[in-house]
């Protein structure tokens, strides 16, 4: 599988999917994107990023790229291919149940369009639980009369790399490859280790890689969990979770999470579920799990819940609130809404009856009813609470001064623990955080 002579296809030009494409073909690789979005195949044919990654704006090829072929017809791409990676959405439904809708549809989109005999090595990266890859393709492959080793063969690369982090792109973070045939998992090694530079590997059994991928994040969630309980259990105490944590920092084993309004994000909030799910289909209880997933599901309604107290406390009536969400993206410097706390966390307000608006460096669309989108800082004014949810670059380093005098009343809470509450006090607002009595 070396540049030269293989041909990558990429179904699934999203977040995950676009870096990956853009990956292969810096390697060398002559690479065919699929997209079902029109809209996501025209910016990019148009050298555009359609993503929310601010990362990938200047590296979406030209029109015209030499090796770069981009469509919404996967019949079209797939018979172009040597290895084809499926990097499609594997969300949750509403009553948290995993959703493989999107797994299940290209892999039918992909295996209809195989050339017979070609033996076209198809690898799923999209975040599953361990069985899903060989429980939702192998039927398809028998139900098309295809043959694994002959037409296709099936493999699993879970992706890794973390948008809005420059230090853990797709070509710098270390994969994982599961394949029940040794020689084209050992294929796989080659061709990844020609995309990143750090390590890969093969590790036998589908099942091991997809469990790999999954506990991942299971294990940041229950992290992430515990240090959001101790942030409601401490204030009661009087203690400020933070100086505790910092504390216990300086052991050598001791590792340092910070709380926040709950966690965001097609991955941390998602994924548990989909281990919750396996191991009750065995019958195996997952309560640790499900107990994190509780607890940081809960956070956006306990921060609310804090709010509303400190606006009864300043003697503002609920019904006549303002408050100010400062971003809403999920995560730092990406313009992703996807899962994020902002959500939840104006909808429990809203039920009170607080006016909520918001203002994000890297979104401008119109987020959810109720909710007032400012295009500036400068248009916020009249609020009386500002909630940090986003710590955004621009969120940090924003006119402090100048929004407290647009401010009704001057209640500030530090949703994220990243602000310097002693310098905004001196500045005379009323400062509080998640965590702190």
């Amino acid at each position: 599988m070396e540049a030269a002579s293989t041909t990558v296809g990429v179904i699934g030009l999203g977040y995950v999917g676009l870096p990956t494409a853009i990956g292969f073909l810096d390697a060398g690789f002559e690479v065919w994107g699929v997209d079902i979005s029109e809209r996501t195949v025209a910016m990019v044919r148009e050298g555009r990023n359609p993503t929310g990654d601010p990362d990938v704006d200047d590296l979406v090829p030209a029109p015209g790229t030499p090796r770069w072929h981009v469509t919404t017809s996967t019949a079209e791409a797939v018979p172009h291919c040597d290895v084809v990676l499926v990097t499609v959405p594997t969300p949750v439904t509403h009553d948290l149940q995993p959703d493989l809708s999107y797994v299940e549809s290209a892999g039918r989109a992909v295996f209809e369009a195989l050339p017979g005999g070609t033996n076209t090595v198809v690898v799923l990266e999209s975040t599953v639980y361990p069985g899903v890859t060989a429980e939702t393709w192998l039927p398809l492959l028998e139900e098309l009369g295809l043959k694994q080793g002959v037409d296709v063969t099936i493999a699993y690369c879970p992706e890794r790399f973390n948008p809005g982090d420059p230090a853990h792109g797709v070509r710098s973070v270390a994969r994982v490859i599961g394949c029940v045939d040794a020689d084209v998992g050992q294929a796989l090694v080659g061709l990844y280790a020609q995309l990143t530079s750090e390590d890969v590997r093969y590790v036998g059994r589908l099942e091991v890689a997809e469990a790999a991928k999954v506990i991942e994040n299971v294990q940041r969630d229950l992290n992430i969990a515990l240090v959001n309980e101790l942030a409601r259990i401490f204030p009661a105490l009087g203690v400020d979770v933070e100086d505790v944590l910092s504390a216990a920092a300086t052991k050598w084993n001791f590792h340092r999470y910070t709380p926040g309004v709950g966690v965001g994000g097609h991955c941390i909030p998602v994924d548990p579920y989909y281990m919750i799910q396996r191991a009750s289909n065995v019958g195996v209880p997952a309560n640790l799990i499900t107990a994190a997933r509780a607890v940081n599901r809960s956070m956006p309604v306990h921060v609310a819940g804090v709010i509303r107290d400190l606006l009864y406390q300043a003697e503002v009536p609920a019904k006549d609130a303002r408050v100010l969400l400062m971003g809403w993206s999920y995560k730092a410097e990406v313009g992703d809404p996807r899962e994020t706390p902002a959500e939840p966390l104006a909808d429990a307000l809203l039920e009170k009856g607080v006016r909520v608006g918001t203002w994000d460096p890297h979104l401008d669309e119109p987020l959810m009813d109720g909710v007032t989108v400012h295009a500036s800082l400068e248009e916020a004014e009249g609020y009386d609470l500002v909630v940090l949810v986003t710590a955004h670059k621009a969120c940090l380093e924003a006119d402090w001064t100048a929004l407290h005098s647009r401010m009704r009343t001057p209640i500030l809470y530090d949703g994220r623990r990243v602000l310097d509450l002693e310098h905004l006090a001196n500045a005379g607002w009323q400062v509080h955080a998640v965590g702190r009595p």
